[in-house]
């Protein structure tokens, strides 16, 4: 059974940085995508940043393109959200999913292809 744990969210300023883990436990192989979705109150849960575990490539929304940084260091079987330059329009909880790849380079954006999340860690940014 694959468990994903989400740690690192809290408040912070605008402009300001914050680092988010995911701690993955239970995948046997390295055939999968990981990802970060955040959702706010009132607002659909969005794709932030994917990666592709076994060749590394990454994936942007537009929205953090130039801020968000997603890696993942599988020694330690955890993935990474650096956000930095951080604005009010990212406060969110910010979730960590996984999922088998699909074709196409936008699907990765649909909640709907991901088969395991974690519970979420909030991130609140104040102007």
């Amino acid at each position: 059974q694959v468990h994903l744990v989400e740690s690192g969210g809290g408040p912070v300023q605008a402009g300001g940085s914050l680092r988010l883990s995911c701690a993955v436990s239970g995948y046997t192989d390295s055939r999968h995508v990981m990802a970060w979705f955040r959702q706010a109150p009132g607002k659909e849960r969005e794709g932030v940043a994917a990666i592709y575990v076994y060749d590394g490539d990454t994936y942007y929304a537009d929205s953090v393109k130039g801020r968000f940084t997603i890696s993942q260091d599988n020694s330690k079987n955890t993935m990474y959200l650096q956000m930095n330059s951080l604005k009010p329009t990212d406060t969110a909880k910010y979730y960590c999913a996984s999922g088998t790849p699909q074709s196409g380079v936008r699907w990765w954006l649909d909640s709907s292809w991901y088969n395991y999340w974690g519970q979420g860690t909030q991130v609140t940014v104040s102007s």
